[in-house]
């Protein structure tokens, strides 16, 4: 597919085997992580160029915005990429519920860990 993506970015990013890169999505005001999303060259053109959070729908197989069918906004204040290439993190300001169960954030099925503590070496 063709796309207007600057080629200095399009370079510099390390992208799946299906031409997608991870979108880590964090909220604006508390720096909430909400959500993971994935990107090819295009949705990133379309966000960096409208200001609107654009995702590559992997089970429909097409571009979204978020919000457009829900009326859960996100507006773009920022994307960064990380050192490797292969992930980018996009701030927004979330207007309603980031995940489409209707919470707030993507994250609220916390799993069980057992860890040791760093300066006891005992289970805490």
């Amino acid at each position: 597919m063709k796309t207007s993506l600057d080629p200095d970015i399009a370079a510099r990013l390390k992208r799946t085997s299906d031409g997608l890169v991870a979108a880590i999505v964090r909220e604006h005001g508390s720096g909430d992580v909400l959500m993971l999303a994935w990107m090819d060259d295009e949705a990133l053109h379309r966000t960096l160029t409208t200001g609107r959070a654009t995702y590559w729908s992997r089970s429909r197989e097409e571009y979204w915005v978020k919000g457009a069918t829900s009326g859960h906004h996100q507006y773009v204040k920022s994307v960064a990429l990380d050192c490797d290439g292969d992930a980018l993190l996009v701030t927004v300001e979330q207007v309603g519920a980031a995940c489409h169960t209707g919470a707030a954030n993507c994250f609220f099925d916390e799993l069980p860990v057992t860890s040791e503590s760093p300066t006891t070496g005992e289970q805490g």
